[in-house]
């Protein structure tokens, strides 16, 4: 069998490895059935490495995966590549050589395939990329033999050595020997801890993280010259995968190839398409039968399920896996969604006591009074005609609901709530970073982006073209000027866009209450008003989930022709925009019903008209408080409904299907690969890979100012919210657990800018809700009338105040009711709600002195209340420590014990020392003894007689 010249090798002196070529092995007649039998007779070389979560020899853990597109081979067979870079020689090797152990395939008397230079280019990077992985330590295997068509994936593993030197350079804190007892409570605290240890035990995860800790191991900065110091027993888990991982990272973003002239990392590979992932390993599966334990199977089963929603999360779990800065997240929601639970018992309590008091309230009795025959004005022109005030009394009864004394308690109630949140959420960020080992870290400068080093290339590349020598170029607000117009520009035509928007809902509201009031049978036109409510605030919700989707991808696009130099601040001037954009669409429509809506109306006689048609609208005679209930309730219900779960349930499920439907072609295409069981960093390749946090804080953020913002008009904002997080907290668990790639794990000490933006929005919403209670709500005219004008001392002629007096006669020509005997009689005085003379005074239709003293009155609450509910809020931050006393305490024993140890250490070095110099002393005088002349030339030639290292 002539096989010699259709076998190709690797020369002898490269490695000693031998790759055999796979076409030589079928010319000779090795078929399918001859592989297939072999293969059941050998041992599966995958069971050995755990399907992918080691290297071939089943020992080497994957610590980091690259994953880059392939172009088969003509005759359609997959050129099996088994690459090992693991040869202490390969590190030393020339970037210019084809990488160490990679298959060669020699096709003797074939013709050359077509070129495709791009492809070609993308490989020879990647070679260079890879070679250059090697020296700087990190082993690595390819494998191309998988079950996805064309796909290469190149498993990174990271020695020991490079481990120890990346965690100095990181300067990760290790846990060492030294171990601690840490201050427990002593006397009543004891038992009271000890109580409710008890109680809460049902509600607790089953994980060993999440248990209380008696004790603690002193940590420390890791060095390689002290590993003496730290507890090495067992060096497969010293550094355990989130802390491998996130070192490899660091050498990949580190690492360059410059082939192409210019300086690439990881990131700018990925963004050309040099690769096309990057991404860690999970820990193994965690469903299925005979699934080995794993951290990811201990957290589908303790916190990605719905079913133990009501316990609490595994933090110290979380951040083991997933890292800091994702369990700092989980973190803060849990301790937001808790926080929520005493808000809610206060909203229902509101809620309860405006139910029961319903039936007492004297100005909503009179209103449905029909006694009364107060007859109203019409609402429209020519179409409208006049109408009983008592019709409106579904609405005066419900907007007693939301608009009672007790709102006002539960407005400053939520105000002290959310400064208590905010110091209860710092003290337990505090005890996280004690928890963490994050005492003392500092976020260090990150690595440029991809995008910043491209455009550093183009315009060094520009200054050559010129032949002007420069110094290493930068971005100067020059560069960026044209990016700084188009997101002022961009910005402001998207908040006027949303100001149009709600424009023309406005619009809708006018002309669609208009032809209602003419379409509508006499009993349908008591629901005119609630029915244009409902629709237009349904309209609102559409228009904002796709006005929130549509300004997301507009805030990054604008934020990327900025091009920011690093990540955080790409991250930081993303969640600005994207802040400032969701904010101005959730809550304009609102804004307009609070503050704006029936303000400019005018009056009977002498209405506002738009576009010299449109009536402006007014608010109901109980006041607009009750429809900004509905705007708030629909718009947040909506909000969490459809968009935070629907489209997170959904869509993940959509594209996975999606991805199936395509894997399944695939595999009706090849049946081989069909066969083969997937590897570890196969199945997570077809995971989602992970976005960042940024829509995760961005939801919750919206959510936060719905309940802190407009509260005072519903009550039952924390209630809601609660609910939705319960679900919410499971839902992303389950995201981050199986739907998607594992992420980077992060080191962060804070949420960062999300702290900021949730004290802006706890400041902004005592002004709010100090304005919606004064100028919304009827609560400041029932103050005046009550202690003012009132007869009796009662509230008794109330309705009748606050309205004022309008002669029919008045009337513009063409706005008179068509029908004025829509009522059964004629009516000579309709009333109206405002405060003017009447048509018999001297200054008819003028502003009345009432007006002047509710608008004083209304402003004196707002400044009272602003100022006093601030004061609360910032004793409530005073009083409050940042720090826990205890950890403050633990922290400081930590140092102790620190300078302890390195004090004991300098100790017995000097004892050492002492020790071997009174051994070279004795020694010294011994060689006297025995050679007499050598104390001539003691000063000389004494020392060396005996000569010791020291090594100190």
């Amino acid at each position: 069998m002539r096989v010699n010249k259709k076998y190709s090798c690797l020369p002898a002196e490269e490695k000693g490895i031998h790759i055999i070529n796979i076409r030589a092995i079928e010319d000779i007649g090795y078929d399918q059935h001859e592989s297939t039998l072999l293969n059941s007779l050998s041992k599966n070389p995958d069971a050995d490495c755990k399907y992918g979560l080691y290297f071939r020899d089943g020992k080497r853990k994957v610590d980091y995966i690259l994953v880059y597109h392939y172009k088969k081979s003509s005759s359609g067979k997959t050129l099996t590549r088994r690459v090992h870079h693991n040869d202490s020689s390969a590190r030393s090797a020339k970037q210019d050589q084809p990488l160490p152990g990679k298959a060669v395939q020699l096709e003797m008397g074939e013709s050359e395939p077509h070129v495709d230079y791009h492809e070609d280019d993308k490989r020879f990077r990647r070679e260079e990329y890879e070679g250059n992985l090697v020296e700087a330590g990190l082993e690595l295997e390819r494998d191309e033999d998988t079950k996805i068509h064309g796909v290469g994936f190149v498993k990174i593993h990271a020695p020991w050595n490079v481990l120890c030197r990346e965690a100095e350079f990181l300067k990760l804190k290790m846990p060492t020997k030294k171990m601690y007892q840490i201050n427990q409570t002593h006397g009543l605290l004891k038992k009271i801890n000890s109580v409710i240890q008890k109680i809460t035990e049902p509600i607790q995860p089953k994980v060993a993280e999440h248990k209380p800790q008696m004790v603690k191991r002193l940590s420390y900065p890791f060095s390689r010259e002290k590993q003496h110091l730290f507890d090495l027993s067992d060096r497969d888990s010293f550094f355990d995968s989130k802390t491998r991982s996130t070192i490899v990272y660091e050498i990949l973003k580190r690492t360059t190839c410059t082939k192409a002239k210019y300086s690439m990392g990881i990131t700018s590979l990925l963004a050309n398409g040099v690769y096309s992932a990057a991404y860690p390993l999970h820990d193994g599966d965690y469903e299925g039968e005979n699934v080995e334990p794993n951290d990811r199977k201990l957290l589908c089963e303790e916190w990605a399920s719905y079913g133990v929603f009501y316990k609490y999360q595994p933090i110290d779990l979380v951040r083991k896996y997933f890292g800091e800065k994702i369990g700092l997240y989980f973190a803060w929601l849990g301790v937001y969604t808790q926080m929520l639970i005493p808000a809610s018992i206060v909203g229902i309590i509101v809620f309860l006591y405006g139910c029961a008091t319903v039936d007492e309230n004297i100005p909503s009795m009179e209103m449905c009074d029909q006694r009364n025959n107060i007859t109203m004005c019409p609402l429209c022109d020519r179409t409208c005609s006049y109408w009983k005030m008592s019709s409106a009394c579904a609405t005066a009864r419900a907007s007693h609901l939301f608009d009672n004394p007790a709102t006002v308690f539960f407005s400053v109630f939520m105000a002290l709530w959310a400064a208590t949140f905010m110091e209860h959420w710092k003290r337990k960020q505090m005890r996280l970073n004690y928890r963490w080992d994050l005492t003392g870290f500092e976020e260090e400068e990150d690595h440029p982006r991809a995008e910043y080093e491209a455009k550093v290339l183009e315009k060094s590349l520009r200054k050559e073209h010129k032949h002007k020598e420069t110094d290493k170029e930068k971005l100067t607000w020059k560069d960026r000027f044209p990016a700084y117009l188009t997101n002022f520009v961009g910005i402001i035509f998207m908040v006027g866009l949303t100001f149009a928007i709600v424009f023309g809902v406005i619009i809708y509201r006018i002309s669609t209450a208009a032809a209602l009031a003419i379409s509508s049978t006499p009993s349908g036109r008591s629901s005119v008003r609630v029915t244009v409510t409902a629709t237009a605030v349904i309209i609102n919700l559409v228009v904002i989930i796709i006005l929130d989707e549509v300004y997301g991808c507009i805030a990054r696009w604008l934020t990327q022709i900025e091009v920011p130099k690093t990540d955080k601040n790409f991250e930081d001037r993303l969640i600005f925009k994207a802040f400032l954009l969701k904010f101005v669409n959730a809550y304009t429509p609102i804004f307009y019903v609070a503050f704006f809506k029936g303000r400019f109306v005018g009056r009977p006689g002498d209405y506002v008209y738009i576009f010299h048609s449109f009536r402006m609208e007014e608010c109901a005679p109980g006041g607009c408080l009750m429809e900004l209930c509905i705007q708030l309730s629909i718009i947040m219900l909506g909000k969490q409904l459809i968009q935070n779960n629907l489209f997170e349930i959904g869509i993940p499920k959509m594209k996975k299907f999606i991805r199936y439907m395509k894997l399944k072609r695939r595999r009706s295409l090849d049946h081989e690969e069909h066969m083969k069981k997937k590897q570890r960093y196969e199945v997570d390749y077809n995971l989602e890979p992970f976005a960042g946090l940024t829509p995760e804080y961005m939801e919750m953020i919206i959510q936060f100012g719905f309940v802190t913002l407009f509260v005072a008009s519903f009550p039952l904002a924390p209630l809601f919210a609660l609910l939705n997080n319960i679900i919410e907290i499971r839902l992303d668990a389950k995201k981050f657990v199986t739907e998607l790639r594992r992420p980077v794990a992060v080191r962060a000490k804070d949420i960062g800018i999300w702290y900021n933006i949730l004290r802006g929005i706890g400041k902004l919403a005592v002004i709010i809700n100090a304005f919606v209670i004064s100028f919304t709500s009827d609560f400041i005219p029932r103050l005046v009338y009550l202690y003012m004008y009132s007869e009796n001392g009662t509230m008794h002629g109330f309705v009748n105040h606050t309205l004022s007096s309008f002669n029919v006669s008045d009337f513009q020509a063409g706005t008179a009711p068509n029908d004025p005997l829509d009522l059964g009689y004629e009516v000579q005085i309709c009333r109206y709600k405002d405060y003017r003379e009447p048509p018999w005074s001297e200054n008819k239709y003028d502003i009345s002195k009432d007006f002047w003293a509710v608008l004083a009155a209304r402003l004196a609450f707002v400044i009272v209340f602003q100022n006093l509910v601030m004061f609360m809020s910032d004793f409530v931050d005073w009083i409050i420590p940042d720090i826990p006393k205890d950890i403050s305490q633990q922290i400081h024993k930590e140092k102790v014990l620190m300078v302890e140890v390195f004090m004991r250490e300098e100790q017995g070095k000097l004892q050492m020392l002492e020790t071997w110099k009174d051994k070279d002393k004795k020694k010294g005088e011994n060689c006297n003894n025995h050679s007499p002349r050598l104390s001539r030339s003691r000063s000389g030639s004494l020392s060396s007689c005996h000569s010791y290292p020291l090594d100190v």
